[in-house]
């Protein structure tokens, strides 16, 4: 393929990225890797790097925003990250103990599970403010902000805070294992588990994968897998998309958000249990 059109086509290929990963709290690499490696033809190792930039890119161009409008709880996702770390370097330890199609199976089954509760709540717009607890209590995880799709101020409140906390460790631990994005598990366990707003998780997680994306891009670059002359063109796209897709998330409902976020939870099942099968879904 010629440079301009290479060039575009990864532009707008993170466009839609950024767009995405911002309305759902992901990293965008469901859509960034796929396109360079198998359209584009790009090495696997050059896709991750690029992946990495991707995800430090909607991070930077949407939670900017949405900390601004008070929609991200950074006080949860600080305390969810202490999971998220300790799971990642547990689950980097375990990398060649534990089978990772065993892991790849497991991984599918819970997000499997995810997308069926999500489609029975699938006409909840604001969840039932969860009782507080003592966790919630002592780690003031509440909180409230303005909804501009529904015109009113939202109050809501953190629990089941152990099981929010254990879901965000396995996410890391499943991250740290097989190299893949904590975005989607982090999102189940702040929207399903701990009853947060669907918007409140998106933010929220969109937040904390920038934190550790930035914290490995530094191995990526040592390891020589961030391609300039392709990471630029991502960067820029995933910042673009993002940027519009924070204007865009405050604007539509939750259920329309849900709506969009159950088939990327389906596809990302599927793809999991494609590889603990041993079949490869693109």
């Amino acid at each position: 393929m010629a440079p301009l059109p290479f060039v575009l086509t990864i532009f707008a290929a993170s466009v839609a990225a950024g767009l995405l990963g911002s309305l759902l709290g992901l990293g965008g690499g469901i859509i960034v890797v796929p396109t360079l490696t198998l359209l584009l033809g790009i090495d696997l190792k050059f896709a991750t790097g690029a992946s990495i930039v991707s995800v430090i890119a909607t991070s930077s161009g949407a939670a900017a925003a949405y900390v601004r409008d008070r929609i991200t709880n950074m006080r949860v996702g600080m305390f969810l990250e202490v999971a998220t770390t300790s799971g990642a370097l547990v689950g980097a330890f375990l990398v060649g103990i534990v089978a990772p199609r065993f892991l790849y199976l497991l991984f599918a089954l819970m997000l499997g599970w995810s997308a069926v509760n999500m489609v029975g709540r699938r006409r909840v717009e604001i969840p039932e403010p969860a009782s507080p607890d003592r966790f919630s209590r002592r780690l003031s995880l509440a909180g409230s902000y303005y909804d501009a799709a529904l015109e009113r101020q939202i109050q809501y409140r953190a629990g089941a805070i152990p099981f929010g906390f254990g879901i965000s460790f396995i996410a890391g631990l499943v991250s740290g294992l097989l190299g893949i994005g904590g975005g989607v598990l982090k999102v189940v366990a702040m929207e399903s588990g701990m009853r947060l707003p669907l918007k409140v998780s998106t933010a929220t997680s969109n937040f904390m994968i920038g934190v550790t994306a930035a914290a490995s891009a530094g191995v990526y670059f040592a390891r020589g897998q961030i391609n300039p002359l392709i990471a630029a063109p991502v960067a820029l796209g995933v910042l673009t998309g993002a940027t519009l897709g924070a204007r865009v998330m405050t604007r539509i409902r939750s259920r329309t958000l849900r709506f969009i976020f159950v088939p990327v939870l389906l596809y990302t099942a599927l793809q999991m249990l494609g590889r603990g099968l041993g079949v490869y879904i693109p």
